[in-house]
């Protein structure tokens, strides 16, 4: 940590296995003749949607998006671009992208948007979190694990300036990003 950042522990190691055995359940209940392709947004997702796809009962094709609207800062910079599309033909699939967070949407209405262009015959959202006090995209996810305050949040994949990802925990960072705390 850098001088002046504290974390919090928001959400346990034990509160986030026992919220993705749920949507795992959920997902399977929603798609009981074949899963979707599980389309991860790296790079925050990646842990989330590593332990989802072994908490499913049965084998799922996996890809992922890059998709960039942070940099290296804490604020949105508000311009989404894609850095790396998926490999998977998406056409006529059922589509479900994996988010570690859905803030303010932009990213994610982005990702939602360009799975339908390449023909996905539907595509729902799964999110670990959610913070919808700071959306400005209408995005509504399907499936959330939690929803969380208007605080930054790191840890289980979340990170910040690249930062804070391997924590097994989710955490309230403070006196960081934005100086709060």
């Amino acid at each position: 940590m850098s001088l002046g950042e504290t974390l919090q522990l928001h959400i346990s190691r034990r509160r986030i296995a026992g919220a993705v055995r749920r949507l795992a359940r959920r997902i399977e209940e929603d798609y009981p003749q074949e899963l979707p392709l599980l389309v991860g947004v790296l790079s925050g997702s990646f842990v989330f949607m590593a332990d989802l796809a072994r908490a499913l009962s049965r084998d799922a094709q996996i890809d992922f998006l890059r998709i960039a609207s942070y940099g290296r800062g804490s604020v949105s910079s508000g311009s989404v671009t894609l850095r790396m599309d998926v490999a998977a033909d998406v056409r006529g699939r059922h589509a479900l992208i994996v988010e570690d967070i859905v803030d303010t949407g932009r990213t994610t209405e982005f990702a939602v948007r360009h799975l339908r262009r390449k023909g996905a015959a539907s595509v729902r959202l799964c999110t670990l979190l959610d913070k919808p006090s700071r959306r400005v995209a209408p995005i509504e996810p399907d499936y959330v694990g939690f929803t969380v305050p208007d605080k930054f949040i790191v840890g289980y994949g979340l990170d910040y300036g690249e930062r804070y990802r391997s924590l097994p925990d989710i955490y309230v960072l403070t006196g960081g990003p934005d100086g709060s705390g």
